[in-house]
């Protein structure tokens, strides 16, 4: 049985992970609106993992028997100056949902529930791989600059990218 407490923490991270797809959605309106696809596509896909992310959240509360709640959210940034910017938005805010999954496994941990601990787990490794992604681009981006090939390499390289769910 999850305390009050755990529950609410875990009901507002689903809120943060569907703000999550909504602010990469934003971030790929601006590179559709620059004629950048593939950066776009990144996004796109971004979106969904987030949103899956926040199923899994549903998923494991409704599991423990519990009643998701899901909330609103304030409007994503939508005004972008440049790629490298978004991508320096994009790895702050992966950050900070570090930083919240942190948080929700400090509480887990000191509650001893464990089965939410064996759950957010999962997502303490995620991050590590999001931070990671997103810090190697920021870093390519400002190698090759915003204007000539380069970019246009990256963007085609991300046009590739598929969404895949996450093992269960």
């Amino acid at each position: 049985m999850l305390s009050e407490k755990l529950l609410g923490k875990l009901n507002e991270q689903i809120t943060h992970e569907f703000y999550s797809a909504h602010y990469y959605l934003a971030m790929a309106s601006y590179f559709k609106n620059e004629d950048l696809d593939g950066f776009a596509n990144f996004f796109i896909v971004q979106a969904e993992e987030e949103r899956s992310h926040a199923m899994k959240f549903f998923e494991f509360i409704v599991e423990q028997g519990h009643e998701a709640i899901i909330t609103g959210f304030k409007d994503p940034k939508r005004n972008f100056d440049s790629v490298e910017e978004i991508f320096s938005l994009a790895l702050e805010h992966e950050k900070l949902v570090s930083s919240l999954i942190n948080d929700l496994m400090a509480l887990a941990q000191e509650e001893k529930h464990y089965p939410s601990i064996s759950f957010l787990q999962w997502f303490i490794d995620e991050q590590v791989e999001e931070e990671a992604s997103m810090s190697k681009l920021l870093n390519q981006i400002k190698r090759v600059g915003e204007q000539g090939h380069g970019i246009l390499m990256i963007d085609r390289e991300l046009a590739s990218r598929t969404f895949t769910p996450a093992a269960e």
